[in-house]
């Protein structure tokens, strides 16, 4: 194990000054303090002492509103916080920027904060510390991203496949055959994972698949404007979409060029926000449990915390069927 005595021997610095530095003194330049941190991190230093002494947990956020009661994000750091607290840590809640990450490393940032580890929210495979995440020594648990061969890092979700095999079931059932996909481009691991579960579950169900039955686009009134003309076009009868927001964005598109939902065309979202509920029609849409999601992302951190180097928990994804789906056209 890395001692102080290893860094400053790496540095040629004294150990009194390694020592103030991972301890916040106020005598050492900012200059030789990151100098420090960025050498003990890439070390593999562990300050065990701090780590009794303190009991700082955060969670790291990105592209996800976590503000306003009710949305995705806000109710996952709920659920997390209401497990975490009880157990004696402070969690410090962190806004992040891309220009944040390519400025201070991933583990600079937590070294310097004394946090023990983090649950990472909203990151796409686009964000620079997402590169760090296979090598980092520090407990990491990742919503909806998922990290090979690293003990230190665990990753939780919902089960992306169990819930497009309930919803193409559920669209079989009612007599569909083309149906297709509009989604986020690719840049992101669980939109990979959704676009993987929709060609899956197309090939059990012995269903055609077609790249003119699928749109991919980054822009979500955009994307529908365009992807819902040329689905229709195409024949299809049913669309399965990534996120509730762009099931939502279809019904309003639908509505406005007079195509009826179910009547013309079904659609299926995935999240069940609780606006979805109350759309015109009410969506039909894979459930994602936002507070069990939090409670599970605090228990895989528990484990890490704790030297069990698990891999990836799902929860269920249960299909709820709601007015936006029905029978096909005939």
């Amino acid at each position: 194990m890395t001692t102080i005595n290893d860094i400053a021997a790496r540095l040629g610095i004294s150990k009194s000054t390694v020592s103030k530095a991972l301890n916040h003194a106020t005598d050492v330049s900012d200059d030789m303090r990151k100098k420090i941190l960025e050498t003990a991190v890439e070390m593999g230093y562990v300050n065990k002492r701090l780590q009794k002494r303190e009991q700082k947990i955060c969670i790291l956020i990105a592209n996800m509103d976590y503000e306003t009661p009710n949305q995705f994000g806000h109710d996952i750091v709920l659920g997390f916080k209401q497990m975490a607290e009880p157990e004696g840590f402070t969690v410090d809640i962190v806004p992040l920027t891309k220009e944040i990450q390519r400025i201070t490393p991933y583990g600079v940032f937590m070294m310097e904060h004394d946090y023990r580890a983090s649950f990472v929210l909203g990151f796409s495979l686009l964000d620079p510390w997402i590169q760090e995440f296979p090598s980092t020594p520090i407990p990491t648990v990742l919503y909806d991203n998922y990290i090979k061969n690293n003990p230190c890092v665990a990753s939780i979700g919902c089960d992306s496949q169990e819930g497009f095999d309930l919803a193409v079931r559920h669209l079989v059932k009612q007599g569909h055959k083309k149906i297709g996909l509009i989604s986020g481009p690719l840049d992101s691991y669980i939109l990979k994972a959704r676009y993987k579960a929709y060609l899956n579950a197309m090939d059990k169900y012995g269903l055609e698949i077609n790249e003119n039955y699928i749109g991919l686009g980054y822009y979500v009134s955009e994307s529908t404007r365009t992807y819902i003309p040329k689905l229709l076009d195409q024949g299809v009868t049913a669309i399965l979409f990534s996120h509730d927001i762009r099931a939502i964005s279809a019904l309003t598109e639908c509505h406005d060029r007079g195509v009826a939902v179910p009547g013309d065309v079904s659609i299926i979202g995935f999240d069940d926000l609780p606006m979805a509920a109350y759309t015109q029609p009410p969506l039909t849409t894979i459930r994602q449990d936002r507070i069990a999601l939090g409670k599970c992302g605090y228990y895989a951190m528990s484990c890490l915390l704790n030297q069990i180097p698990i891999g990836s928990i799902l929860l269920r994804a249960p299909l709820i069927v709601r007015e936006s789906t029905g029978s096909v056209p005939e």
